[in-house]
C-alpha cells in the first residue's frame, strides 16, 4: 500500500508540474466530505461517497492553501520513504519550517491532511500520519498476536491475563492477528461501565470480548473491531447511553461511518454491529432514572430523522428517535445502577442477549 500511495502522490505532482509548464492553472480535486455527498445501501453496510467533488486551484486567494496541500503530500512522501510516522500534532509543528505556507492553528493542518487523505482515497495511517488519541481498551476471551519491533518475532498477548487492567489498542492494527473462541464482541461507550464488567469478569460468564469505546471510537478502535469481527466471524453488540449522541454519533459512526470520512468508511466501519444499549423503550420497561433532553439533543434527533441516510433507511431507528422526542428524556448506562450496582450484568445484559427483538439495527 505504501508504494501505491507514493505513486498517487507522484501522479498528482507530475500533473501539476505539466500544467504549470504549459502555462495552465494547476488544479487538485477531492471528494466533497459531507453528509450531503453520501448514500447508504443496507446491503453494502456503510456510507459511500456520491459524485460531488471540490477543486482547489492556484489563485491569488487560494495560493497558500494550495501550497500547504502540496507540502502535506511532500511530508507524507518523506514519511513513507523513511518508513517513519508523525502524529497530527507533529505534522502541524513541522509546517513551522514551511515559510509562508506554515499553519497558524492545528485545525488548519488537520483539515488539509483530511483533504489530502480524501484526494488520495487512502486513510491517513497509510500516509504515515497517526492519531494522538489511544485506540480503546480490550479485555476478555482473546489472544492478540503482535510482533517484536526489533526482532520481528511474534508476541502473544492474552487479554484474559491483564490483571486489573486491559490491553490498549495501538494506533496501527493492520499487522495484528487474533486467536479466540469468544461468542461475540461487546463494545461499550463508557470507561466506567467497561471497568465494572471487567471487574466482575462478565466476559468469562458470557464468553465474550469487551472493548471500551471511550465515546466516539477512534479510527484505530473501529478498525480493530472490524478486523477482529471479520477475521473471527463474530457478531458485534454496541452498548451506549440512551441519548441522541449515543445513537447518532457513537453507534452510527461505528456502524456506517460519517459523511466527513466517507472516502475511508469501508476500512473503519463495522456493518455487522447491532445496537445493544439503552433504547427509549428501555427507559420505560426498566423504569430508569432520566434527564430531560437538552435543546442540542432535540436538534440532533430532528436532524437525524430528517437528514441521516442511515436513520432514514431503518424504520426501527426512526420510530425509536421519534419515541425519544415524545418522551423528552434521555438515560445513561449508569442509570441501571438504580436497581443495584451489578443489575446491568445480572439482569439487563442477559435479558438483552436472550431477546434479539429488543435490539436495533
Amino acid at each position: 500500500m505504501s508504494n501505491e500511495v507514493l505513486t498517487k502522490i507522484k501522479d498528482i505532482a507530475e500533473d501539476i508540474y505539466t500544467r504549470i509548464k504549459h502555462v495552465e492553472q494547476p488544479v487538485v480535486t477531492s471528494p466533497l466530505r459531507s453528509l450531503s455527498n453520501v448514500s447508504y445501501d443496507e446491503n453494502i453496510g456503510y456510507f459511500q461517497l456520491q459524485g460531488k467533488m471540490k477543486e482547489r486551484t492556484m489563485t491569488v486567494s487560494s495560493i497558500k492553501t494550495f501550497a500547504q496541500t502540496l507540502r502535506m503530500m511532500g511530508l507524507s512522501k518523506e514519511l513513507i520513504a523513511q518508513k517513519d510516522i508523525a502524529t497530527k500534532r507533529e505534522a502541524y509543528y513541522v509546517s513551522k519550517n514551511w515559510g509562508d505556507a506554515r499553519f497558524k492553528e492545528q485545525v488548519e493542518s488537520d483539515t488539509v491532511m483530511d483533504d489530502v487523505e480524501a484526494m488520495l482515497m487512502v486513510n491517513r495511517e497509510q500516509m504515515g500520519f497517526i492519531p494522538e488519541e489511544k485506540g480503546g481498551d480490550v479485555a476478555g476471551s482473546l489472544v492478540i498476536v503482535d510482533k517484536d519491533q526489533d526482532s520481528g518475532e511474534k508476541i502473544k498477548i492474552d487479554c484474559t491475563k491483564m490483571g486489573s487492567g486491559a490491553y490498549s489498542v495501538p494506533s496501527s492494527v493492520e499487522e495484528l492477528q487474533f486467536e479466540t473462541k469468544a461468542k461475540f464482541i461487546l463494545a461499550i461507550e463508557t470507561a466506567g461501565m467497561f471497568q465494572r464488567l471487567v471487574k466482575h469478569n462478565f466476559w468469562k460468564k458470557q464468553n465474550c470480548i469487551l472493548i471500551s469505546l471511550g465515546g466516539v471510537p477512534t479510527r484505530a478502535c473501529r478498525r480493530f473491531i472490524r478486523r477482529l469481527a471479520d477475521d473471527k466471524k463474530l457478531p458485534v453488540y454496541v452498548f451506549t447511553d440512551g441519548d441522541p449522541y449515543g445513537y447518532a454519533n457513537i453507534y452510527r459512526t461505528l456502524k456506517v461511518g460519517s459523511g466527513n470520512a466517507a472516502h475511508i468508511n469501508k476500512y473503519f466501519c463495522v456493518p455487522q454491529a447491532r445496537f445493544f444499549g439503552i433504547t427509549p423503550q428501555d427507559i420505560i420497561d426498566y423504569k430508569l432514572p432520566t434527564h430531560p433532553l437538552k435543546d442540542v439533543d432535540v436538534k440532533r434527533l430532528k436532524d437525524a430523522i430528517k437528514n441521516d441516510p442511515f436513520i432514514k433507511a431503518h424504520k426501527e431507528w426512526k420510530k425509536a428517535l421519534e419515541m425519544q422526542l415524545k418522551l423528552k428524556k434521555r438515560a445513561e448506562q449508569q442509570a441501571l445502577a438504580a436497581w443495584g450496582l451489578n443489575y446491568v450484568m445480572e439482569t439487563y445484559l442477559p435479558d438483552k442477549l436472550k431477546d434479539p427483538s429488543k435490539w436495533l439495527p
